[in-house]
């Protein structure tokens, strides 16, 4: 059997639907977003400092990766940058020159929902 809402809850509902004041506001909104899977090997903390110098805001989410068909996890970090102006062949590079600084033979990123993977070269 359902409850009805609380007082409280009635409150609140109302509240908002009466309309606003008028109150000044602005609105901004970012056209790209990359995520970074950086692992949480010797030099990462350099460079989330300099993603967040670099770009300002950023959010990070830590989490377990089974790769490479391992058992044993690896730490990663999520770092997600939302910006404009910045393009794809852009983001690559800089996810290869993360690769090469974290001694890494691949790196992962996504631009724009786009999941990409830079590997490693292989002479054969």
């Amino acid at each position: 059997m359902e409850q009805a809402p609380s007082d409280e809850i009635r409150k609140y509902e109302s509240s908002l639907s009466e309309p606003m004041d008028e109150v000044a506001y602005s609105v901004r909104t970012f056209k790209d977003s990359v995520k970074f899977y950086l692992p949480r090997v010797e030099g990462y903390l350099e460079i989330v400092r300099e993603m967040a110098s670099q770009f300002g805001g950023m959010s990070m989410i830590e989490f377990d990766g089974y790769f490479k068909g391992r058992f044993e996890p690896v730490k990663y970090m999520r770092i997600e940058i939302h910006t404009n102006d910045i393009d794809e062949s852009q983001m690559t590079e800089t996810a290869n020159r993360l690769r090469i600084s974290l001694k890494q033979e691949s790196l992962a990123f996504e631009f724009n929902n786009k999941l990409i993977l830079v590997e490693e070269k292989r002479h054969h």
